[in-house]
């Protein structure tokens, strides 16, 4: 959840997934989500940010650890004659 300060009117924006909120000011700051817009963007201060924490339902720990050691691995180039 992203909250903003319009330093225009003093007004705490709380983002909301769907809904799009804006203080009703001549700067018209509006958040939706994590996307802000404002006709002056220096009066935008963001008071607290998101933060972005990727949960991996669809593989298991023995997935991972593979995928990890695949990572590591060198190329290796192969040699073929050409006749």
């Amino acid at each position: 959840m992203l909250t903003i300060l319009c330093k225009a009117c003093n007004t705490e924006l709380k983002s909301h997934p769907v809904q799009a909120r804006s203080c009703k000011c001549p700067n018209m700051t509006m958040i939706l989500n994590d996307k802000i817009s404002a006709v002056d963007l220096t009066q935008v201060q963001i008071v607290s940010g998101i933060n972005h924490k990727v949960q991996n339902t669809f593989l298991t720990p023995l997935d991972l650890e593979f995928q990890e050691q695949r990572k590591r691995r060198g190329v290796r180039k192969l040699e073929f004659e050409v006749k």
